[in-house]
């Protein structure tokens, strides 16, 4: 595995190890990584990650959705310095996680950490990304509904996946349809590198979709305006809760 990772990281590998040291430190101690993961941290995590970073062209602004302890989001950023990447994740022990491990290992100039769910940040910063990506958040289903929408048109959603990508694909292929996205391609990306390769569900943005449902209307309406008793927001107002799978 270490002529592995040298392969995959090149001269980028040392800081690489730093990354993994945090991983199996305080990753482990705030409960982001469990501590049965520390002894295959390069194979499970960061290499199975980084070897995706050969289906993302170069110069690609990403997005990172629900990026948890920075996987695949720091890796590719380790590993791939002329991407533009954004770590979307909600939860505060995440973030701050996210946020020092960035400063510790010098990434500011190109990564940038958001609190908040993909559906709450579709129109802030991260929007029009030409990369997508997500590890073990949801089925493919959802995780198209979040992240499409973060996506230029053209741009793609990578979704790595497990042995079950096959029939995630063949069960969502009409809602991903419904959504804007192409068809779904299964990549398999680190071959001749690793065995298994890693998994990579990729689908292509076509066409914006309108958010479809009904409109407030009477006493619903002026509760979401924030009258007549009502709180602005609504439910809706809890953007800390996490919509990971």
């Amino acid at each position: 595995m270490a002529a592995v990772a040298a392969r995959v990281f090149g001269e980028r590998l040392e800081l690489a190890v730093s990354y993994a040291r945090l991983l199996i430190t305080e990753g482990v101690v705030r409960g982001l990584i469990g501590p049965r993961e520390a002894p295959r941290i390069w194979e499970r995590h960061l290499v199975n990650c980084a070897v995706m970073s050969e289906i993302i062209h170069i110069g690609a602004s990403v997005v990172d959705v629900g990026s948890g302890a920075g996987l695949p989001g720091i890796v590719l950023a380790v590993a791939r310095p002329d991407l533009s990447i954004t770590l979307v994740e909600p939860l505060a022990r995440r973030t701050a996680f996210l946020s020092e491990a960035v400063t510790a290992l010098g990434l500011e100039s190109t990564v940038t950490v958001v609190r908040g769910r993909a559906e709450d940040v579709v129109d802030g910063p991260p929007a029009g990304a030409d990369v997508v990506t997500a590890r073990a958040v949801a089925p493919l289903d959802r995780l198209a509904g979040w992240c499409l929408p973060l996506a230029r048109t053209g741009g793609r959603l990578l979704a790595l996946k497990g042995s079950s990508a096959a029939e995630e694909v063949d069960a969502h292929r009409d809602v991903i349809a419904s959504l804007g996205g192409g068809a779904p391609v299964i990549r398999l990306c680190g071959a001749g590198i690793i065995d298994p390769p890693t998994t990579v569900v990729e689908i292509v943005k076509e066409r914006d979709v309108v958010p479809q449902g009904p409109k407030p209307s009477g006493k619903a309406a002026a509760r979401g305006r924030g009258g007549a008793g009502g709180r602005a927001g609504g439910r809706d107002s809890g953007r800390g809760r996490s919509r990971r799978g």
